[in-house]
């Protein structure tokens, strides 16, 4: 027994450290740099100086951040809803029993395994391109004069379109799974008792997808709040107001910007912070709303 133990705890370990060492660390020295005035990340602890709740406070009172903030909580408020409907929308058509579903599901699912600098690219230079991009040459092929897509009024929702036609795939996966789940005797009995297919997915599937909707809006809110990717692809040269997030703005904070080499790791610690609180809130909220412990199949 006490051999068994030892081999257990020889195991457990190395899981341990590495959790300690790569997460468990760097998220409480993350929460305490959030409280002292740092100029760099390598800075020594004997260079900090305590602020209290200043860093936080220049977070919350910067333009740049509130643009940031404002730009992320349309993107994961509008783009959640154009994403999350299409996903279920294409997992309920799959799992109804349509030809070909496998080529349709991989065919839905292809932007996910293209990496996301070459998706952009191709949007970016194929696509919103003003001079020979396929929206424009559309237009004018209907008589309509082009638009500059990437111009400063567009380029947010040119990026949003763009990142919402690559993520639909992922979402849709995960329903595609939680429908499955469901026993078919189900469905069986509600048409038998005459329920329509409406009536089927209102009072069958969509409660019973509770907790694939939770895990969903859980997994799409930390996905927004590392939206930094699309954000750099879309403004290379230099930080732009109509697509910078909170990453991007954590990001200049810490390392400087073109033109401001000001570093303030502090203050990019606490909008790290910021941005896990956020996380946990909606955690905190997707199980206080969307509860399916009482349901039974």
């Amino acid at each position: 027994m006490k051999k068994n133990k030892l081999f257990i705890v020889g195991f457990i370990t190395p899981c341990i450290l590495a959790l300690f060492v790569m997460y468990l660390y760097p998220v409480v020295r993350t929460v305490i740099m959030s409280f002292f005035k740092i100029e760099s990340v390598t800075s020594s602890v004997s260079d900090w100086s305590f602020n209290g709740l200043a860093n936080y406070a220049k977070v919350f009172s910067s333009p740049t951040f509130q643009r940031a903030a404002s730009n992320i909580l349309i993107i994961w408020v509008l783009g959640g809803i154009i994403i999350l409907s299409f996903a279920l929308l294409f997992s309920v058509i799959i799992t109804s029993g349509i030809r070909f579903k496998k080529f349709f599901r991989a065919a839905i699912y292809l932007p996910n395994i293209i990496s996301a600098v070459a998706l952009a690219t191709m949007w970016i230079q194929y696509i919103y391109n003003q001079d020979y991009g396929l929206i424009n040459q559309i237009l004018r092929t209907m008589g309509l004069e082009g638009k500059n897509w990437l111009g400063t009024d567009m380029k947010f929702w040119a990026m949003l379109a763009a990142f919402t036609f690559g993520a639909v795939g992922y979402y849709m996966l995960i329903f595609i799974n939680g429908i499955e789940q469901i026993p078919a005797d189900i469905y069986e009995a509600a048409t038998i008792d005459g329920a329509n297919k409406v009536q089927q997915f209102g009072r069958i599937t969509m409660p019973l997808l509770r907790g694939i909707f939770k895990t969903n809006i859980t997994f799409w809110s930390v996905n927004c709040v590392t939206f930094y990717l699309w954000s750099k692809m879309f403004s290379p040269v230099s930080t732009e107001a109509s697509t910078i997030t909170p990453v991007v703005y954590l990001y200049d904070t810490v390392f400087g910007t073109v033109g401001n080499v000001q570093r303030d790791a502090g203050a990019g610690a606490a909008i790290g912070v910021v941005m896990a609180i956020f996380i946990g809130i909606v955690y905190f909220l997707m199980n206080k709303l969307l509860k399916d412990d009482d349901l039974e199949y």
